[in-house]
């Protein structure tokens, strides 16, 4: 009777340590989103200015400069941090908006008088600043995300998992563009 006693003693503490693990993922990768948030923040609060900055030199490019403010208006929308879905369709917004920027800052390569505006140079500065920053903050969520979704998706965390509510978070990826290699090429013309 006591071996069954310890037994199920064992069971009980070693399930709620799982648990407590989980919790503590799970908060880690929620912390670590609102990290990515508050450097996404910089970017939206950056991309007005900068596109004030350019419609003085692109009258031509209004489309563009439009999208992108619709872009940014799009992922500035509140999402909930703990719906998985939610997430994911954050992420895909500030994916479209980072494309939308790379887009905006090739085609403002073609206005010189734009390229050389000393206000425009400091502010693609500042937005490649904050790129790196979201870049380092985004590889600590997917690290805290795989720690997560690990934890989640092994026995016996994914019994505990389930009966807890805690559910896999999506990572962070960038866009299959940005993966591809860069051709040195056209860059020396």
């Amino acid at each position: 009777m006591e071996i069954l006693l310890g037994l199920i003693a064992v069971v009980l503490i070693g399930g709620y340590v799982w648990y407590v693990t989980l919790i503590g993922r799970r908060n880690r990768a929620l912390e670590a989103l609102s990290s990515i948030d508050v450097q996404l923040r910089k970017r939206h609060d950056l991309i007005p200015n900068v596109l004030k900055i350019a419609q003085r030199f692109m009258e031509h490019e209004k489309e563009l400069l439009t999208e992108v403010t619709e872009l940014r208006a799009n992922a500035m929308l509140d999402y909930d941090k703990s719906d998985p879905a939610a997430v994911k369709n954050h992420i895909e917004s500030e994916r479209q908006l980072q494309s939308g920027m790379m887009r905006f800052f090739a085609t403002a390569e073609a206005y010189p008088e734009l390229r050389s505006a000393e206000t425009m140079v400091n502010a693609q500065e500042t937005y490649s600043e904050v790129e790196g920053h979201i870049s380092a903050a985004r590889r600590f969520y997917n690290a805290a995300v795989t720690d997560l979704n690990n934890s989640v998706q092994i026995f016996p965390g994914s019994l505990i998992a389930n009966l807890a509510g805690v559910l896999p978070m999506p990572f962070y990826e960038i866009e299959e563009a940005a993966r591809a290699p860069v051709d040195a090429s056209d860059f020396l013309k």
